[in-house]
């Protein structure tokens, strides 16, 4: 019958075009075997089956992070590289992230510790199987616990009484379980700290839904409900939008976008000199830059 004739043809269509692609796989294989493009590019073959060098279209998630000579933190060598061909500049390596990571921003004068989405989600997934390994089924005569019911311990063990949990307190709670929680990507523990403190106030801001910067129970089993897959903000600025690590300039200042919020370095630009702003009057400079980005994210929803 017709339902029958276009499941045969469906089927027959799929082995084509799977032969087809194993094919192509084959042939990229053979042609490009004894071509070698150095380091940024990738062999692809031509429309006329010819070898040529392209620019890598993806590279590796992994993290080992380098600093390139344009100032700028790439997430691995073949990132840097990438970005080298793709812009058509000499970007060398100026600074070899391989016992640091990717927390550190490499522009000089100062350095700044900061919490990117990846370090996020890092934490809050370590977290999320810490509480897993906890999960106790029910008995024949005994009631288990479920994912909720852990969280629920947690959450009134660590409350002080208000029914929510500011960042102090998940902090206490997620330093219950050190092993589980602990971040090593810098040499200096008091950097390893500090970072884990600021990827608990990025835990907050995720799902504080009231912008009280505290969560209640319901805000804290969404935070780390297993299930849920968590934005990936982004920063803006002068109407554009900028991706979480990109960096850029503020008069002789650099800033840095980590979990949708501009991050800078507190030099005042002085007369050529360089001099430590106040806490008071770089946080002003700061709250005025994000501020802008909210309006610049507002506007584009709006668009």
């Amino acid at each position: 019958n017709k339902c029958a004739h276009i499941f045969r043809f469906n089927n027959i269509l799929r082995l084509f075009l799977s032969i087809q692609i194993s094919k192509e796989v084959k042939s990229k294989s053979k042609v490009c075997a004894n071509v070698f493009c150095g380091a940024g590019r990738e062999c692809a073959v031509t429309e006329k089956g010819e070898p040529t060098c392209m620019c890598i279209e993806q590279c590796k998630p992994h993290k080992r992070s380098v600093c390139g000579s344009n100032g700028k933190t790439y997430r691995n060598h073949c990132e840097l590289h990438r970005d080298a061909c793709l812009t058509g500049l000499k970007i060398q390596v100026a600074h070899d992230g391989l016992y640091k990571e990717i927390k550190i921003v490499c522009f000089l004068p100062v350095c700044l510790v900061v919490c990117y989405l990846a370090d996020r989600n890092e934490l809050r997934s370590r977290v999320i199987e810490w509480l897993q390994t906890e999960v106790v089924p029910d008995g024949w005569f005994a009631k288990g616990s479920n994912y909720s019911d852990i969280l629920l311990k947690y959450f009134q063990n660590y409350d002080n009484g208000d029914a929510k949990l500011d960042s102090t307190e998940l902090l206490k709670f997620i330093q219950h379980n050190e092993t589980a929680v602990n971040m090593t990507s810098y040499v200096d523990e008091e950097n390893n700290r500090l970072l884990r403190s600021l990827c608990v106030d990025a835990l907050i801001e995720l799902s504080d839904e009231n912008a009280d910067w505290k969560l209640s129970f319901d805000e804290f089993l969404n935070c780390l409900k297993p299930g849920f897959n968590p934005p990936e903000k982004k920063c803006a600025l002068e109407d554009e939008t900028y991706e979480d690590g990109a960096e850029t300039q503020v008069e002789c200042n650099r800033c840095v976008c980590a979990c949708g919020n501009w991050v800078c370095t507190a030099v005042t630009c002085d007369e050529g000199v360089d001099q430590e702003m106040t806490e008071e009057e770089w946080s002003r400079r700061v709250a005025e830059l994000n501020k802008h980005q909210v309006r610049t994210l507002v506007n584009y929803i709006d668009l």
